[in-house]
């Protein structure tokens, strides 16, 4: 029993933060329309960042100001370069997001070098929340799970506000919207930026969590996308459902580590897991768990 409730917590709250990362790109597709190559980029820079704002400023304000730098940093590329490239297609959005991700990865190996940087759990969240039978449940994955249902309930409001009913518009009657008085370019900015900013503060929440190197994009990357993907693009629901889905499929995989073959063990298949999953997704309902023909933003 105890090894089932902490495989269970385990699973929770890695599945939380796969929403956590997966809800900016979720937020961005669904108000712009626009499938961001370079989210996982952000989330590395925001590990990266409040690894050095820690060591000169503290955790707690690394967790306020890598998000928001993260954030800033995507709303200038979506007015600088997004924004000149939207007229010539989805193309061109994935090609240029594409290049970032590369930019990006190039500029944390030449700032950070190429190796894990010794980004560690704040003293004051290090330690047990619980203990079952010699087997401890930690206070920081606690944590993130509670920010990531604090994150949950805000983006539930945005959609639902006369803010978010602004922004939806804006993807399907930009004409009327700008006629109304609103500026259509300034909203996709602030969008964009949102969700960079989700980004980057699952990568200060997950960067000491698990580990704060160069690859971290590419090891979450393929994942995010099969989350969006399974769940629904554009459904923030579904995609909760899909990360608490393959979060507890993975961890359960990974604990249960029986051998399937004299040379494969079930533990072997956690990383092809989520595609496994895509693909079935995919056959059985193309348009994911919660998702529809429609492309906006929903709960």
């Amino acid at each position: 029993m105890a090894w089932f409730t902490l495989s269970v917590l385990n699973g929770i709250s890695y599945g939380l933060l796969l929403f956590l990362l997966s809800s900016g790109l979720t937020l961005i597709w669904g108000l712009m329309g626009v499938l961001n190559f370079a989210h996982a980029a952000f989330y590395m820079l925001g590990a990266y960042l409040a690894y050095s704002l820690s060591g000169w400023l503290g955790f707690w304000w690394a967790l306020l100001l890598a998000p928001l730098f993260v954030g800033l940093l995507g709303a200038g590329f979506e007015s600088l370069g997004l924004r000149r490239v939207r007229a010539f297609g989805h193309m061109s959005e994935l090609l240029i997001s594409f290049g970032l991700s590369y930019i990006l990865v190039e500029l944390v190996q030449g700032l950070w070098g190429r190796s894990a940087v010794d980004y560690r759990v704040p003293p004051m969240l290090d330690g047990p929340l619980l203990t079952l039978f010699d087997t401890q449940f930690p206070l920081y994955r606690a944590f993130i799970m509670g920010i990531t249902l604090l994150v949950l309930g805000a983006l539930a409001l945005l959609v639902r506000t006369r803010v978010g009913l602004v922004i939806r518009a804006a993807l399907t009657h930009p004409e009327m919207v700008q006629a109304l008085g609103h500026n259509v370019p300034r909203v996709f900015t602030l969008v964009f930026g949102l969700g960079c900013a989700l980004a980057g503060l699952a990568g200060v929440l997950g960067g000491n969590a698990f580990v704060t190197e160069p690859d971290m994009a590419q090891a979450l990357g393929g994942v995010v996308f099969v989350v969006v993907v399974v769940g629904g693009l554009g459904s923030l629901r579904g995609a909760l459902l899909a990360s608490l889905g393959i979060g507890l499929m993975q961890t359960f995989v990974v604990a249960l580590d029986v051998a399937m073959l004299p040379s494969l063990k079930l533990s072997q298949l956690a990383p092809v897991l989520p595609y496994m999953v895509m693909v079935l997704t995919l056959v059985l309902r193309p348009n994911g768990l919660m998702g529809s023909a429609q492309r906006h933003a929903s709960y």
